[in-house]
């Protein structure tokens, strides 16, 4: 048994109930007992995110599944989604089978994979959706938005018709102009191509017209832009089946925080502080549904290029519970439970997994430490909050009843 010392219960609830029981212990299958002792311990459900980049198969030199798996169970995740920008991209039977049989032999917590929309990701022709479906979690081409909108149409109607949700990345080709960042205050006074706003929202402005029209349920990743929100605001008061998803980095940046370098470049960019504050008061007035990391690891050389030359994306499983409760929680701008329903009930909900009472984490919440990304489980080192100070620090990490993450250097002991 695990027992917990001190432990602040933050349980929180769902149809009227806990989603664990108050009895603070849980049978783990393993031969030793352990103890932990602290000040402020939290038992938490496993947190959930169903937007991450595993790399693998196909590009396992930026990370793999083992490696990704590990670091999720580092941040308190026991579930995480696999996005499909993936060689091959899981686009048939054949190519998810390769994704799958990596899965199962590496992944040390849930690690379920996207069905790409179209054949590739090239937005073409839809991929064998209705061959894959009973495999993958949702539909996406995440990394790149499909620009032909009757493809688009004819994917939401057939997502419909397998009861499965269409995960789009939203975005107009047509108006990036070889932008890499926001098309912001930073970006002209230092000589960069920026990226408009519009690229993003005139994307969502179409598809909702498409779900208007098939019915379709309809997801939006990572959304940056006022605009946006105030787009899905809309959208849900019209009774539309529209869920979305912010990150941490468009939460707790804005691009007056820019520097020069590759850690801070990512799709959608960080925007404008009106952004900023248009994300927050979507999460406090319920447009946001969840959070995401985007985890999108990259090779050291490949993000050592800065703003200009670096490829798009950072890593967050391993940072995301503390910054979001440090900086979100603490300052008291949305409370635990909150959070929680942001980074575990809502994403769970929407896409039918399942709350399994063996799935849960403990984080030391009185822990305060600085952000490492020399000590990242992750192949992926770049992120824009290296060096920041945070508190909350993950100790345990049980996924289906096996131990996937233990701190080694916590005060946890073997007796």
């Amino acid at each position: 048994m695990i027992y917990l010392c001190g432990v602040t219960d933050y349980l929180t609830e769902q149809n009227g109930r806990p989603i664990y029981p108050a009895d603070l212990s849980f049978p783990i299958p393993t031969p030793s007992d352990l103890s932990f002792h602290g000040e402020r311990f939290a038992l938490l459900p496993g947190l959930a995110d169903i937007h991450v980049h595993l790399r693998e198969p196909g590009f396992s030199y930026k990370e793999t599944i083992r490696t990704g798996s590990q670091a999720a169970a580092r941040g308190g995740f026991t579930t995480v989604c696999a996005m499909p920008n993936l060689d091959p991209v899981p686009d048939s039977r054949e190519h998810l089978s390769k994704e799958l049989a990596l899965i199962e032999r590496d992944a040390v917590i849930e690690v379920l994979p996207y069905g790409a929309l179209t054949v590739g990701e090239g937005g073409l022709a839809l991929s064998d959706m209705d061959e894959i479906a009973p495999s993958v979690v949702a539909f996406s081409d995440d990394g790149r938005g499909v620009q032909n909108e009757d493809v688009m149409r004819e994917a939401m109607q057939r997502a419909k018709a397998l009861g499965k949700v269409v995960v789009a990345h939203c975005e107009d080709n047509s108006l990036l102009c070889g932008g890499y960042i926001h098309d912001g205050t930073y970006c002209k006074e230092h000589g960069h191509k920026g990226i408009v706003s519009a690229s993003e929202w005139k994307a969502v402005e179409r598809d909702l017209e498409l779900v208007r029209e098939t019915g379709c349920a309809y997801h939006v990743c990572h959304v940056s832009a006022k605009e946006t929100v105030e787009l899905i605001r809309r959208a849900k008061a019209e009774g539309l089946d529209v869920t979305c998803e912010t990150a941490p980095h468009y939460l707790l940046l804005d691009d007056s925080q820019l520097q020069e370098d590759g850690r801070f470049k990512m799709n959608p960019p960080i925007r404008d502080k009106s952004d900023r504050d248009a994300l927050i008061a979507g999460l406090l007035d319920g447009t946001i549904d969840m959070i995401v990391t985007d985890h999108a690891p990259h090779s050291a050389e490949e993000k050592s290029r800065g703003l200009a030359g670096s490829p798009m994306g950072i890593v967050g499983l391993e940072t995301s519970f503390p910054l979001l409760y440090t900086y979100l929680v603490l300052p008291g701008v949305i409370t635990l439970p909150r959070l929680l329903e942001l980074t575990c009930c809502n994403p769970k909900k929407r896409f039918g997994i399942p709350e399994r009472k063996d799935d849960f984490t403990v984080f030391d919440l009185s822990a305060r430490y600085k952000v490492d990304p020399a000590d990242f489980l992750s192949m992926g080192k770049s992120t824009p909050f290296a060096g920041w100070e945070v508190a909350g620090k993950c100790m345990l990490t049980v996924s289906r009843g096996k131990i996937a993450y233990l701190d080694p250097e916590s005060k946890a002991r073997t007796k």
